[in-house]
């Protein structure tokens, strides 16, 4: 199952979007932003098809 999360990018301070798959558990991952392309390690965690934490932070790459 996936879904549009919706975070502030920790570099430009824009509102941005993405997919999460929630069916794989816990994730953690780099992705550049869609705004300014800037490096953004991504973690998150679901439990039954809910999203139960999630973090967007600078990544020093």
């Amino acid at each position: 199952m996936e879904i549009e999360h919706f975070f502030i990018c920790p570099y430009c301070w824009q509102e941005i979007s993405m997919l999460l798959d929630l069916s794989s558990g816990a994730q953690s991952y780099i992705e550049d932003c869609e705004v300014c392309c800037r490096p953004v390690r991504v973690s998150y965690a679901a439990d039954e098809g809910e999203l139960t934490e999630f973090e967007a932070e600078a990544s020093d790459l």
